[in-house]
């Protein structure tokens, strides 16, 4: 029956283009030695002694060359004659489990096999000290029990809120380490708090417990490691401020400002922590934050196998497919969403049984929009976005802008005889 009525809405011609941006690049096999020589040059191999239990965090996020900058890190420690371990800092991620969260570990190929260094989960966590509201600080049992903890990390804009100190270092102390329990302390009095509560329990976590050093990625446009920046505990929260200004200086987004309909092929908790990053795809679960892409209605194709059912971020897209509703995990999204308190991310939007009829959908329902011309934006997912489709209403823009190269000839979308499009591996192919 719904099928029905959005069988015959028309479907545009797309064209592909390669968005320029600036693309500064630490290359993976330089990471070691450039890693190993700033850690050094910062004199942090004096705060070991032999015999030093050391706990290196590992987050949920798909960062760049995490299993890399995490060996890099085990082995200089190592080197320094301490005994490094692993704890993953991922909040309520991974089902709030200590398994779903070594298994995250694992899946970015911080292995202790890999490593060479054992890997503590645990969902346990300690209080470590009063922050100066008045409220009980807790970390990660492991962590509060090391002798000293390096919080390893990237740097970038959050996605629901704005501040000095937003996905980082800071929030990875309060809110990776603070497990499932530390996490909703941290949000419970909302998002619009987050600004304020991240260097609010960042602080009492640096002046209570062995933190030693952050070691911070900070990425390009392209997902790849820019540069890698060594801030001994002392200055994180002076230094941290200017690392976010530069994470934003090389976040990529869309090069058009506005569109009737975003399709984004893939969504998942390894591209962002709200399935589709906001400051790309435009659709933020709260008013605390905007920017990105202005588009009418936000079609979603398919849950990335990362994820593990996670998807969170679906209640802030308008459509999306049955292959999406059938992979989802209430258990481990309804999780993230008591830990992180904003509801809206968890809600079933408009579901279609294919891809073409949520294309369809999403085209149906714009208001004010040219139904012969629409203008569509196609992304394969909101982390990797140097190449994207357009159609054929942004022909003449793209041909006049210098960071807008045409790559292709306006095509018919490839959908199968079922309205789908072609996959490989559990990935739609762009």
């Amino acid at each position: 029956m719904i099928a029905e009525k959005v069988r015959d809405v028309p479907v545009p011609k797309m064209f592909r283009v390669k968005q320029i941006f600036p693309r500064p690049k630490l290359e993976p096999e330089q990471i070691p030695a450039v890693l190993t020589a700033e850690l050094r040059e910062a004199g942090l191999a004096d705060r070991f002694r032999p015999g030093m239990r050391i706990a290196i965090t590992v987050g949920s996020r798909g960062v760049a060359n995490v299993a890399l900058i995490t060996k890099t890190i085990v082995d200089f420690v190592k080197a320094c004659g301490a005994e490094p371990f692993i704890v993953p800092a991922m909040g309520s991620h991974g089902g709030a489990t200590a398994q779903g969260q070594q298994k995250i570990a694992e899946d970015y190929g911080c292995t202790e096999a890999y490593l060479g260094c054992p890997i503590r989960s645990s969902m346990e966590v300690v209080p470590i000290g009063v922050n100066d509201e008045g409220q009980m600080v807790y970390i990660d049992k492991y962590a509060a029990q090391a002798d000293g903890i390096i919080v390893n990390c990237r740097v970038k804009p959050h996605s629901a809120f704005r501040g000095k100190y937003e996905s980082g270092i800071m929030k990875m102390m309060a809110i990776g380490l603070g497990k499932q329990h530390g996490a909703e302390v941290c949000h419970s009095q909302g998002i619009g708090r987050m600004a304020k509560n991240i260097p609010l329990f960042g602080r009492c976590i640096l002046k209570n417990a062995p933190v030693l050093f952050a070691v911070a990625a900070i990425e390009n446009a392209f997902d790849e490691t820019a540069r890698i920046a060594v801030v001994p505990a002392e200055d994180v929260e002076a230094v941290e401020p200017g690392l976010l200004e530069e994470a934003k200086a090389n976040m990529p987004r869309i090069l058009v400002d506005e569109a009737d309909v975003l399709i984004v092929d893939q969504m998942g908790k390894n591209f962002s922590g709200d399935g589709m990053d906001p400051n790309v795809t435009g659709n933020f679960p709260t008013p605390d934050a905007s920017g990105g892409l202005k588009a009418q209605r936000v079609g979603v194709l398919n849950l990335s196998p990362e994820s593990h059912g996670n998807a969170i971020g679906a209640g802030n897209c308008s459509v999306m497919t049955q292959r999406i509703f059938d992979q989802i995990d209430l258990s481990a999204m309804y999780m993230n969403c008591i830990t992180c308190t904003i509801v809206s991310s968890s809600r079933i939007p408009v579901i279609m049984e294919s891809d073409k009829e949520c294309l369809q959908m999403c085209l149906r329902t714009c208001v004010n929009s040219d139904k012969l011309h629409p203008r569509v934006v196609r992304i394969p997912n909101s982390l990797h976005i140097e190449h994207i489709m357009l159609s054929e209403a942004y022909w003449e823009q793209a041909r006049k802008d210098p960071n807008l190269e045409i790559e292709s000839q306006p095509e018919d979308w490839p959908f199968d005889e079922n309205g789908d499009l072609p996959m490989r591996g559990g990935t739609i192919l762009f």
